[in-house]
Formats: C-alpha cells, structure tokens, sequence
C-alpha cells in the first residue's frame, strides 16, 4: 500500500497512529474521531480496497480510477469528491509540471490521492495539527487547509509564467528565429494554467455559499472567502498572460513577415546592381565582338582614327549606361 500517512484525530488532536487501515477504520469508531489517509498513486486494486473499507461511493472511486479530469467537487450523498490540479514550476527546464489529486471527504474521514509530487500535503497535515480548534471543525478543515496549499503554489507557477513572458518581451526584437516556437509553447502552458485553476472559482464559491449543502461549518466561510479571493486574482493573471502571449505571437509574425520583406528588397537591390553592371560591361563586349569577326567591309575599318574610335565608343556607352542606372538608383 502507498501509504504515505494515517493518523487518526479526536478534537483536533492526533491521538491515533494506526499500523493499517482495518485498524483505522475500527480506532475511527471507536473513538469517535476522523481518519486522515494520504496515499501516493495507489493502483486500481489499493484504491479499491480503500473504498471498500471506508464505503466509498462506487461512482466516486470510478472516477478516480479514471484520472486526467478537471477540477471539481461532487457530493454523492453525504460524501463529497473533490479533484484539484496541482501545479509546479520546474525552474530547471523553465516548465510548469501539473498534477492530480483526489480527495474524498466523509462524515468522519479524509482519503487523499495524490498523482504526482505537489502539493506538499505533508506541510498541510503539519500546520493543521498545530491548530487543533481548526482540525476539530472535521474533514471539511482538511478539505479547507488542502484547497488553500493548491492555490498558495499556484503563486510560484505564476510568478515562473510571468518571468517566461518578460524573456520572451526581450527575445521578440532580437530576431531569434525560435521565438515563436517559445512563445507557442508557454501559451499551451498558461491554457492548462488556466484549465487548473478556473474551475477552482466554482468549487469554493459552492463550498462558501451552500456551505449547509456541503456539511462546511460557519467558522470556515471567511477562510474559503480568502482563498476564492486567491483564485479570482490568479484567474486575472492567467487571463492576461494568454492575452500578451496572444498580442507577442501577433507582434511575432508582423516581425518576421517586414525581415522577410526587408531580405526581399535587398535581394532586389542587388540584383539591380548586378543587372546594371551586366549591362553596363555587355555595350563595350558587343562593340569588340561586332569589330573582331574581321570582315572586309565594316565601317571605318581602314581609317587610322577606327580603333580610338571604337574605343571611345565602348567608353561613353558604359559611362551614358552608369549614368542612367545611377539617376534611377540601381546603383
């Protein structure tokens, strides 16, 4: 079993640290306390002995098995579900890593799964042992402080999509052919951004106002208050994230069209000079060609002034010709 924790807590105060879940499930009775188990990416057959022990609601443990959802919560009698997609961003690689977790939400249990390494549930067990009157509100508490460490890490991933965009705002007039390909790539990563966390809105917005639907106590209104207000600035950040990215590919594609405009017109310019040139050295060539095929009678051939002559010819053709191309600037 992955089984990362279990403890087992009676008003607000970890009393129980069961070796197993059978002895979980019968502390939990007994006592009259609530169960907190974390698991880390249980297969099909841990999940279900999970269920089976704490009578999960078949639905619910079909979903989870299904994986790769939104963010939602559903309820399911007196059960809740409730997956999240955590995020990261690995500074390394410059890239946002995305997760999923699951939590079930009973009368007098807590089942987290968690799919990949965020978030640091173990922080979030940590700081609600060390407020007792907040863990003795019951699961909902856990479901509270676990929303709020998803959205407190959402902040460095914007922060990473946020210093990724001003590289790219410098990159986009130093003609780096790759920028677009960069920019194409975070755009894709500030829409799943966006896919994680716009979803959030609705779930603690139902959680805050039909708080007696979902068994939420009053005292936890005001902390989901502060965590939706959380989630609608991130939205805000995503959404104008995607907007820049929209404008920089934009900006992006008129760059590359005026250098391909400008390689264009260059190319033309210097096959006006070539062509000028060209022209201006074939008059004196066809001048020389005409007098060298030696025939007999061709004019001036036997006046003492022809050979001058012809090359004053070649001379003025060339410098009329330079002239010409110089006054229409084709060279």
């Amino acid at each position: 079993m992955t089984l990362i924790d279990n403890a087992v807590y009676v008003d607000g105060k970890r009393v129980h640290d069961p070796d197993n879940l059978d002895e979980t499930f019968e502390l939990t009775r007994t006592s009259d306390g609530m169960a907190w188990i974390g698991l880390y990416r249980p297969d099909e057959v841990e999940l279900l002995a999970v269920a089976e022990e704490f009578g999960l609601n078949l639905l619910i443990v079909e979903d989870a098995l299904a994986g790769h959802q939104r963010s939602k919560l559903e309820q399911y009698n007196d059960q809740l579900f409730v997956v999240l997609r955590p995020a990261r961003y690995l500074d390394d690689v410059e890239r946002v890593e995305f997760g999923e977790l699951h939590l079930f939400v009973g009368p007098n249990f807590v089942v987290t799964v968690r799919h990949a390494e965020s978030p640091d549930l173990a922080r979030v067990r940590k700081r609600v042992e060390q407020e007792p009157d907040l863990l003795a509100l019951g699961p909902q508490a856990v479901l509270y402080a676990v929303l709020d460490q998803v959205v407190d890490e959402y902040a460095p991933v914007a922060a990473g999509l946020e210093n990724d965009i001003d590289e790219i705002e410098d990159q986009l007039f130093s003609g780096d052919a790759e920028v677009s390909r960069r920019i194409y790539e975070l755009s894709r990563e500030v829409i799943q951004f966006q896919r994680a966390i716009s979803p959030l809105q609705t779930v603690v917005s139902e959680l805050r106002h039909a708080a007696d639907q979902y068994g939420v106590p009053p005292e936890l209104r005001d902390n989901l208050g502060d965590v939706l207000d959380h989630v609608l600035r991130l939205i805000d950040r995503a959404n104008a994230y995607r907007a820049i990215l929209e404008n920089a590919l934009t900006l992006s594609s008129t760059l590359a069209s005026n250098r391909l405009a400008e390689t264009s017109i260059e190319q033309n310019e210097q096959v006006k000079r070539i062509s000028s040139w060209a022209a201006i050295l074939f008059a004196p060539t066809l001048v020389g060609t005409v007098y060298g095929m030696n025939f007999d009678n061709m004019p001036e051939l036997s006046w003492q002034f022809g050979y001058p002559l012809a090359l004053l010819g070649m001379l003025v053709t060339g410098i009329v010709l330079y002239l010409t191309f110089k006054r229409n600037k084709w060279l």
